[in-house]
């Protein structure tokens, strides 16, 4: 009994420093690359977010990048890399971004989204949507998610 119970304080004592280590990354993401990541954001260790155009990604409240996906702020090849190109990369709150899904450059995600796994967002998604595929398409409209993008029970189907 005492072994169990020593054991699942190990776990919280690891799950409390592993949400620790992630606020601070949050930190690092907006105080140092100037990103507009709200903090009560949580993005994967594994979540690539660009650094080349840091200024240009703004994540709303809420939100959750699982591990894998890529939120890009820049593209060399059609100019969209430096001060000329004025966009912003922008996640609205309370979406959930799939793992290994791809966010391109000047791309609005609106409130309430579910980007599925693997997708790969070419255009703006509106609100209460879940998108799935290559190009991205909407699958489901009228839907509303809940803090880190929990689809709500309530949700029409």
């Amino acid at each position: 009994m005492k072994s169990a119970r020593f054991s699942r304080k190990l776990f919280l004592v690891f799950i409390w420093g592993r949400n620790v280590l992630l606020k601070m990354r949050t930190q690092v993401f907006r105080k140092i690359y100037g990103m507009q990541i709200d903090p009560s954001v949580r993005i994967s260790f594994k979540a690539r977010m660009d650094k080349t155009n840091p200024k240009a990604i703004m994540v709303k409240e809420f939100t959750y990048i699982a591990f894998d996906s890529i939120v890009l702020s820049h593209d060399y090849s059609t100019g969209r890399h430096n001060d000329v190109f004025t966009g912003v990369t922008r996640i609205g709150k309370c979406c959930f971004i799939g793992c290994g899904s791809i966010i391109l450059p000047g791309v609005q995600i609106g409130d309430h989204v579910v980007v599925g796994a693997g997708a790969v967002v070419t255009k703006d998604v509106p609100s209460g949507s879940v998108v799935g595929g290559n190009p991205a398409r909407v699958i489901r409209s009228g839907i509303h998610t809940e803090t880190y993008g929990r689809i709500s029970k309530d949700s029409s189907s």
